[in-house]
């Protein structure tokens, strides 16, 4: 079972503390006293105890866990009563809320299988979804609107490994999986904090050139994909890391390879087809094509997963339209990798892409002081999700579109122009 598996012997025990390291001092920059709430599946028991380590080590006040179990979830939907759907667990979330609300550092470790709910009813799956947003809202607000430090890192779940390498022996399949997050999550090499800064260096050398030629628009013209997606008004680019309103500069996501900003929820016209799949609550929604009519998605196929897709469109006003459109280069390490992830945090940092749903209000200038009725008039979407999709290949073109109309090359066949 989960933690005592012999396939958890497969995982470096050096290069996983290496990785626990990074999450504090680089994810996180977790500051003495500062408490730290973590989320993790119980698979990943081992890493949440070196982070645990390395966080009291750092100065940490209290580091509190709160772990998920994939047998447990299922449970719910092979006996609970059909109500059982539309509850969530206010308290808890109100509880997070309260925590970021008081400062408390926020560190999510992802590793579920992908598939988990793959063979459940999809409208429980949507229902039970909706209502943890909603009940999540008030947490999350605190984390998209950059209030506090937080961070994403990954363990090699065993359930997640055999999805991805299912020629493999467990054992191999874990081994192999590490070694791809490691690797991506530059924990692989001698000095990684050093490695890290030399990252970010770099993404916010791309970040500045953005948000220095201040385009009105991004046009990505590709095999399906003829989309123009309007910039937010006073939008700005972000890459690596970022200082949260808190001031301490933290990366959230490990590992990145982005440089991201706001679209304008009313500005994006055109067609648009997806470069790889995406795993979203259980589902493998692959091929997708939409269409956005002043911004909204009139129009959505999948080849596979559909049904699942439009529910998601369903959830609210703004899950049809976008709060996310981000820039990375199609020979990044996770795309060069040529494995494909089940696991958004990765496969979104193979390619670019865009998501549906909720904006990021740190990527408008002097964003931290802004109210939400202004992030929403400069173009900012509101929505219970966020969902990322990947739009970018070797064969797709950006041009930045300047106010006067005026196009300059962005990326030619994925790579920065």
């Amino acid at each position: 079972m989960t933690f005592h598996s012999p396939a958890h012997q497969a995982v470096d025990p050096v290069k996983l503390d290496k990785l626990a390291e990074v999450a504090v001092k680089v994810g996180l920059q977790l500051q003495r006293g500062q408490d730290l709430l973590i989320t993790a599946p119980i698979a990943a028991l081992p890493l949440v105890r070196l982070i645990t380590k390395h966080a009291y080590i750092a100065g940490a006040g209290l580091v509190t866990t709160f772990y998920s179990d994939e047998e447990t979830t299922l449970a719910r939907y092979a006996h609970a009563p059909d109500e059982s759907f539309d509850k969530a667990s206010g308290w808890l979330y109100d509880g997070m809320a309260k925590a970021f609300g008081s400062n408390t550092a926020r560190l999510a470790i992802s590793g579920d299988n992908p598939m988990m709910l793959a063979a459940q009813d999809p409208a429980k799956v949507a229902r039970a979804n909706k209502a943890m947003s909603m009940a999540y809202k008030p947490a999350l607000e605190k984390i998209s609107n950059f209030d506090i430090n937080w961070n994403i890192v990954s363990y090699p779940n065993p359930a997640w490994a055999r999805q991805m390498f299912p020629d493999d022996s467990e054992a191999v399949a874990v081994e192999k999986l590490a070694n791809a997050i490691f690797a991506a999550s530059r924990v692989d090499v001698d000095d990684p904090i050093a490695a890290w800064g030399q990252h970010n260096a770099n993404l916010a050398k791309r970040s500045s050139w953005l948000n220095g030629e201040r385009f009105s628009a991004l046009h990505f013209t590709g095999p399906g994909t003829d989309l123009t997606v309007g910039l937010a008004d006073g939008h700005e680019w972000h890459g690596g890391a970022s200082t949260a309103k808190n001031g301490i500069t933290c990366n959230p996501n490990i590992p990145t390879e982005e440089v991201f900003t706001t679209p304008h929820a009313l500005r994006v016209e055109g067609h648009v087809s997806s470069t790889k799949p995406l795993s979203h609550q259980g589902t493998l929604i692959d091929d997708i094509r939409v269409r956005f009519e002043g911004g909204r998605i009139v129009e959505a196929k999948a080849s596979k997963g559909e049904e699942v897709l439009n529910k998601v469109l369903d959830t609210d006003e703004g899950a049809r339209r976008l709060g996310e459109v981000a820039l990375v280069p199609h020979s990044s390490p996770i795309s060069a990798s040529g494995v494909l992830f089940y696991n958004t945090l990765f496969d979104e940092n193979a390619s670019c892409h865009i998501a549906l749903g909720q904006c990021y209000s740190k990527c408008f200038l002097e964003g931290a002081s802004l109210s939400q009725e202004q992030i929403t008039a400069q173009g900012g979407n509101s929505s219970l999700i966020h969902i990322d999709w990947m739009i970018g290949s070797g064969e797709v073109d950006i041009d930045g579109v300047r106010a006067d109309g005026a196009k300059v090359p962005v990326m030619r066949k994925g790579e920065w122009a």
